[in-house]
């Protein structure tokens, strides 16, 4: 068997796409609308039609080009190049991961929230408290 010309089995990869977003057959399927044997047919076709194509693209997150050109070795590169270390071992764009905001800031907030919450429960124990006692001094 040559191994010059690899066939463009679209069925093989979608299924190499939907491992790699770490998805299931059954919620692709539910993405899909339809069955998990389903996802299965269409994950064993040699070649999908251009609609069916298009939707599945649209559940996995990618563009129909993305399917149609994905390889493994390209998959392989790019995550390389992605974790591709300096000489301090530290990883070269380190901004990748910025927040928009403070997290402290929102850690504040939660707890200001909490505090919120804490005190309507005492009153809201507080009031059961006084509302017992008054039905024990009535009797």
């Amino acid at each position: 068997m040559s191994t010059l010309t690899k066939p463009n089995h679209i069925g093989r990869k979608i299924s190499r796409i939907r491992e790699l977003r770490d998805m299931k057959q059954e919620a692709l399927a539910q993405a899909l609308g339809t069955n998990q044997q389903a996802v299965s047919l269409i994950e064993n076709s040699e070649t999908i039609d251009e609609e069916k194509l298009i939707a599945v693209a649209k559940a996995l997150g990618v563009t129909v080009e993305a399917i149609k050109n994905f390889s493994e070795e390209a998959a392989i590169n790019y995550f390389n190049n992605i974790y591709d270390n300096d000489i301090s071992g530290s990883i070269v764009n380190a901004n990748a991961n910025h927040c928009s905001f403070n997290p402290l800031d929102k850690m504040m907030e939660v707890v200001d929230e909490n505090k919120k919450l804490y005190e309507r429960l005492l009153q809201a124990e507080k009031d059961k408290i006084e509302y017992l006692e008054k039905l024990l001094k009535e009797k």
